[in-house]
């Protein structure tokens, strides 16, 4: 199911990407539970329209390696994707971002200036937004039990969880959930969800630059769900009048995975960000 086609090395492990077109470069950063196949009704479009498209899978999540002992925490993800772009030859793409992608888009904007030609945040985590209390409870507490939790189990529990992800739980059904469920139906997805995603849920990696967004300075634009269970639209305004020119595009009827409730609407988000100047 998944349209990656590609693989490279990067800092001694296996990112799985795909890489087509000739214009001007876009990196497309899935978040979590998730992984490239979210965007599978978006990239070909932009694509399309003329642009370089560059879409990977995450370490830890999808088609990409998954060693146990890496660092895959958002800080690490950061470097990982500035050492993929070294690798692509590629230097100052526009980043189209969700999720935990959008505070890696985040951190490159902040901490790597000059690396990003622009930044689109798609209900993206940001300040203290994350991880939920029931999911910094269970890392506290009860991380080890949940990662030894029967395969039927798991899948249940992930279930719920995709689901909220939408505001149409119709969406999150049949073959599109299979997909989303495919990377953690082995005993090593169902390890890897607990130690390359859930253990690296820390606000750390985004509040340590909420005093710092104001510094900036390419064009933002901040899309978001009005139905988003996990991110409520308060931060996506917050974060509007933290950055400077940052515009902000609230679409109805859409939850936290944006791209599935409305994925015309995110293409043409998406193709009218890159037009511009």
């Amino acid at each position: 199911m998944s349209f990656l086609d590609r693989n490279v090395l990067v800092d001694g492990v296996r990112l799985a990407y795909r890489d087509r077109g000739d214009g001007d470069p876009v990196v497309f950063v899935h978040g979590t539970p998730s992984w490239s196949y979210e965007w599978r009704h978006v990239v070909p479009h932009v694509e399309a329209a003329g642009h370089r498209v560059i879409t990977y899978d995450l370490l830890g999540y999808g088609d990409s390696e998954r060693p146990l002992d890496r660092d895959t925490s958002v800080g690490a993800q950061t470097d990982l994707l500035l050492a993929l772009l070294d690798e692509l030859g590629v230097e100052n793409p526009s980043l189209v971002t969700h999720d935990i992608g959008g505070a890696i888009g985040q951190r490159v904007a902040v901490l790597h200036p000059g690396r990003a030609r622009r930044l689109m945040l798609i209900d993206t985590v940001s300040y203290d937004s994350w991880p939920s209390e029931t999911w910094q409870e269970i890392i506290r507490t009860r991380l080890e039990s949940y990662a030894s939790m029967p395969a039927d189990e798991f899948e249940a529990m992930l279930t719920r969880q995709l689901t909220m992800t939408v505001a149409d739980e119709a969406v999150m059904t049949g073959d599109d959930l299979r997909a989303f469920l495919a990377p953690h139906r082995t005993a090593l997805g169902r390890t890897s969800f607990f130690e390359h995603q859930v253990r690296h849920y820390d606000s750390t990696d985004t509040e340590e630059l909420t005093d710092r967004l104001g510094e900036i300075d390419i064009p933002v634009r901040i899309v978001w769900g009005r139905g988003d269970r996990w991110q409520p639209v308060s931060y996506a305004e917050k974060l509007a009048a933290d950055i400077p020119g940052a515009s902000l595009v609230v679409v109805d009827d859409a939850g936290h995975f944006l791209m599935e409730d409305d994925p015309e609407r995110v293409t043409r988000e998406v193709l009218d960000f890159l037009a511009g100047p």
